[in-house]
């Protein structure tokens, strides 16, 4: 037997295995790589809750914008303030109303109530929307003595 062949042969078979320092290194690489990439995705995990959030509200607003102006059209003397009105799903509502005679300002602010208290803060205010009403016609008490 070749004395040559012989120390090739255990020089092959020392480096064929991974030593235990290298395996510590690579998991240490690995996982330096990784927690930032799981940062980002709890980020954006977070954002898209966000999103959602606000995208409810503005369709509650939206909805309770048009309610009030189809409830303008023969109960406009009304009035359309409320405080924190359940509109379900942990969503609140809060009209605003100037109650001005011939042209009324109605703001509509709605959010999720994150601390559950019934009450819709100002910190959990995720919409306001706001519109002008005006009153379609003299009223029904001049509409029914025309007849």
């Amino acid at each position: 037997m070749d004395p040559t062949a012989k120390l090739t042969r255990s020089r092959a078979s020392r480096c064929a295995g991974v030593t235990l320092t290298e395996a510590v290194v690579a998991s240490a690489l690995l996982l330096v790589s990784i927690v930032p990439l799981l940062k980002a995705i709890s980020a954006a995990h977070g954002m898209d809750r966000v999103i959602e959030r606000k995208s409810w509200s503005l369709l509650l607003a939206q909805r309770e914008l048009e309610r009030l102006r189809t409830r303008s059209l023969y109960h406009y003397d009304e009035s359309y303030a409320v405080v924190s009105a359940p509109l379900g799903d942990g969503f609140l509502c809060t009209v605003i109303d100037d109650q001005d005679p011939s042209l009324r300002t109605v703001t509509v602010g709605v959010g999720l109530d994150l601390n559950g208290d019934g009450a819709l803060g100002t910190g959990e205010v995720e919409v306001s929307l706001s519109t002008a009403l005006a009153r379609r016609w003299p009223g029904r008490s001049a509409e029914f003595t025309k007849s």
